[in-house]
């Protein structure tokens, strides 16, 4: 007997999508401005902040292609549909800010003891314009951070690229008030190793959910032990639990039944609660359970504990 409680993914951040996008078109036309900056003025930096803004236009573009893949239906042999080329997508972006933080530290160390020249001026007016659409995005995506995981995540990306922006700024002043130039030097180290931890997160946790890793904070024990709680229950195997992509983690189970459980009109009553259990205690609402009475056991092949 099989049981599947599911829901159709409901994702907070699809209020959010104008938000989203306004954010996105600001952060790739100021990476742009910084790019341009960068090059003309001679300043790492400030090219180290483009990179790193880069990772948040990556972030806003995950989180707006999250929303339009979750609403598309699952088809043919894609049973769940296109969601899982999210965490394909937050590879490359992975792989990505560790190649450019990689750069930038590299192109840092050879600067050292030769920096070269940097218009201070036009770098502090860029990185002053950076800072200030940083806080305009931080303000439009405050409210719908608290809503969505999606919008979380870009808030922070984008709350981490405004102290990257303050830090060319301050290289900047430094320069223009002592002519200090290996100050950007520092800025753009600081840049590069602030995207390195994030990258490696991201990436991570992506492989994390390629690989089928039961969900960040669900413990398997925890979970049988729940399910062994409900009356009727005398067993579980073949217990998994992973995730699909962002928000949307999956559970599937053989639970073993007393054969009065298994009784017309008891066999659904632990099913309806075993889903409630698993949705209320671990916000697990896709479940697929298989029941079973203990003399099934001796007709199954070699399981998973």
């Amino acid at each position: 007997m099989g049981h599947d409680h599911a829901h159709a993914p409901v994702t907070a951040a699809g209020g959010q999508r104008r938000q989203l996008l306004f954010v996105l078109v600001l952060t790739l036309a100021v990476m742009s401005v910084e790019i341009v900056g960068g090059l003309v003025s001679g300043s790492l930096a400030l090219l180290a902040d483009a990179g790193h803004m880069a990772t948040d236009a990556a972030a806003v573009a995950l989180a707006l292609g999250a929303v339009a893949l979750a609403q598309r239906p699952a088809r043919g042999r894609r049973t769940f549909g296109w969601q899982r080329v999210e965490i394909l997508a937050a590879v490359a972006n992975g792989l990505l800010l560790l190649l450019v933080a990689g750069y930038v530290l590299a192109e840092a160390v050879a600067r050292i003891g030769e920096p070269p020249a940097i218009e201070s001026g036009l770098m502090l007016v860029v990185a002053t314009v950076g800072l200030v659409v940083n806080l305009v995005s931080l303000a439009v995506l405050h409210r719908g951070r608290a809503d969505s995981l999606n919008v979380r995540g870009a808030y922070l990306e984008v709350l981490a690229d405004a102290f990257g922006s303050v830090a060319v700024i301050v290289a900047a002043v430094v320069i223009l008030t002592t002519g200090w130039t290996p100050a950007d030097i520092v800025a753009s180290a600081v840049i590069g190793v602030l995207v390195v931890p994030r990258a490696w997160r991201l990436l991570r946790e992506a492989l994390d959910v390629l690989l089928e890793a039961a969900p960040k904070g669900v413990d398997l024990d925890d979970v049988r032990a729940h399910m062994l709680g409900v009356d009727g229950v005398v067993g579980v195997h073949d217990l998994h639990a992973w995730t699909i992509t962002s928000g949307l983690p999956v559970l599937s189970a053989h639970v073993v039944v007393t054969d009065a459980a298994m009784a017309d009109g008891h066999a659904g009553r632990v099913l309806d609660t075993l889903c409630e259990c698993l949705g209320q205690h671990f916000d697990m609402e896709h479940c697929t359970f298989q029941l079973e009475t203990p003399a099934h056991a001796g007709h199954e092949a070699p399981v998973h504990d």
